[in-house]
């Protein structure tokens, strides 16, 4: 969670201090947590390349509607699955990584057993209630009867889904992002397109499609749980542990569901109220739109993965000191990954999405304002985890629940008179005003604070890499490939804003931590390789 602002530092919070040059701790917390994103944020690039290729022959081969009732299930699993996750993978990343640190393996072994067997319980009711109820609500909310076909394929997914996050999670809490990135990114994306394709090329069409998804489920369920079964110390796997879960995890985890269903609502509720108002084709045009926003954040999603559970560590440690100067640090460095991505998506929208065909022209405006809120996301940092992950996710789910709120209203009033811009609209005044919130509650209960007069530097190089972008969108208009020239212009774009960067915008200490960064980088794919057949 995060979004750009320019509210000033509240008084009583001191700016981010500069890098002390023998602050050890830090720098090898920075090189961990460079080497861990970068292994999360190329498996991320993979998947997004991948599969934005994919979505462009799935758009031209099953059409908008198809990709509107997936749509259409996907909100259906979404609003059942508020219930099925219960806030354990939460929990998962914070508690495995506790019950190691103090050798409580008994603890860990029940804990690990009890989720998995309460999940599976309540994720299987969950099953029936959606082969239940869901070709009541296809039929009458959303008034697609084609949608009740595919229900035990949206079932499925929803079982293995909440399966594979949990144990993903747990890969997180024994701190082993990469090689979990080298089971879901690497292996269960190139499954899932490779048996789509071959399905869809038979005739399956969209059948074949939800089939993959599931087939490709099945194995990164089975990749996972034995990556798990080995990294579990031998002492949890042969403690002769009962399924009980703590009380403290318990508390946690009860807080963290009620963020997870409150999330949804973020997530969701623009595509529910454009299925209750609008046809299946123009969902399909948003849901592929809103896909490509996705992908602007990639920087700050790469950081969060490693970064949350040493949020939990130094604030436990009360070390505040080393914990400003990481926020900072990776804040700014979010930033400078985020901002050309940023601008290219939003002057060459057009052309990215007459990638999908003409009938998806309608979408580019969705992308523009989209990715402005991305833009303010990134901009506040790991604003939501530096709540969640120090104790204060009552707090968080406050500002949750308030934006929920918003969401849902903004949406009914906007989307019945502008349709799919409206509900980009919503969600991009929601993202907004949740982070400058979340901003503003870190700087007071936690003392830390992103900004310092480096920012300032990033000024020149964002305002010429959006000068040398549209200055080439004008130049090559007429161009009938748009899909080139917004390769073209992403090219300028990172070339433009990163030259200028390298010349004007680092200072000494943001060099030396780029060394450190690309030095432990330099490792990463070939430790996550090892590891993984070890």
């Amino acid at each position: 969670m995060s979004a750009a602002t320019n509210i000033p530092a509240p008084e009583a919070v001191v700016l981010a201090p500069v890098l002390a040059p023998d602050n050890a701790e830090f720098r090898s917390r920075m090189g961990s947590i460079s080497r861990q994103s970068f292994a999360y944020f190329a498996g991320t690039i993979f998947t997004a390349a991948a599969g934005y290729f994919f979505k462009i022959y799935l758009a031209r081969t099953l059409g908008a509607e198809a990709l509107g009732l997936y749509a259409l299930g996907m909100t259906i699993i979404g609003f059942i699955g508020i219930f099925n996750s219960l806030g354990l993978p939460t929990a998962a990343a914070r508690f495995v990584a506790a019950y190691c640190a103090k050798g409580e393996y008994s603890q860990l072994s029940s804990f690990l057993r009890g989720s998995l067997a309460l999940l599976a319980t309540v994720n299987i009711l969950l099953v029936a209630v959606v082969l239940l109820a869901g070709p009541w609500l296809a039929v009458h909310f959303y008034h697609a009867p084609k949608l009740s076909p595919y229900l035990w394929a949206f079932a499925a997914i929803m079982l293995l889904g909440v399966l594979n996050m949990f144990l993903g999670q747990v890969m997180a809490g024994y701190r082993d992002v990469g090689r979990r990135t080298l089971i879901t990114h690497f292996t269960g994306t190139p499954a899932n397109i490779a048996i789509a394709a071959v399905l869809i090329s038979l005739g399956f069409g969209l059948t074949g499609y939800m089939a993959a998804q599931v087939a490709s489920g099945l194995l990164v369920l089975w990749l996972l749980s034995a990556s798990v079964w080995k990294m579990s110390p031998a002492e949890a796997r042969s403690a002769r542990s009962g399924l009980y879960i703590r009380r403290e995890v318990v508390a946690f985890s009860t807080v963290a569901y009620g963020i997870a269903a409150l999330q949804f609502v973020l997530a969701q509720a623009d595509k529910v109220v454009l299925g209750y108002y609008l046809d299946a084709r123009q969902v399909g045009i948003y849901a592929v739109a809103m896909a490509l926003v996705g992908f602007v954040p990639i920087a700050l999603d790469s950081v969060n993965q490693i970064f949350s559970p040493i949020i939990s560590e130094l604030h436990a440690a009360e070390n505040h000191a080393v914990l400003q100067q990481l926020y900072s640090t990776l804040t700014k460095w979010v930033m400078i990954l985020t901002i050309p991505l940023a601008v290219a998506m939003i002057v060459f929208a057009q052309g990215l999405m007459s990638i999908f065909g003409p009938g998806f022209h309608a979408g580019a405006a969705v992308v523009m304002v989209g990715a402005v809120g991305q833009v303010f996301n990134c901009a506040v940092g790991s604003v939501g985890f530096l709540l969640l992950m120090s104790g204060n996710q009552t707090e968080f789910m406050k500002i949750q629940a308030v934006n929920a709120v918003l969401m849902v209203g903004l949406n009914v009033v906007l989307v019945p008179r502008f349709g799919i811009a409206g509900a980009a609209i919503a969600t991009t005044i929601t993202t907004i005003a949740s982070n400058v919130w979340a901003l503003t509650s870190v700087s007071r209960i936690l003392r830390i604070y992103p900004y310092n007069a480096g920012y300032l530097k990033l000024a020149l190089p964002s305002v010429c890499a959006i000068a040398s972008t549209l200055i080439l969108a004008r130049t090559l208009a007429g161009v009938h490939a748009q899909w080139k020239v917004a390769g073209a212009g992403l090219v300028l774009a990172y070339g433009t804003f990163m030259g200028m960067i390298f010349l004007f915008g680092l200072d000494q200490d943001d060099r030396k931590l780029a060394k450190i960064a690309l030095a432990r980088v330099g490792q990463s794919f070939r430790k996550t390789v090892f590891a993984s057949y070890e």
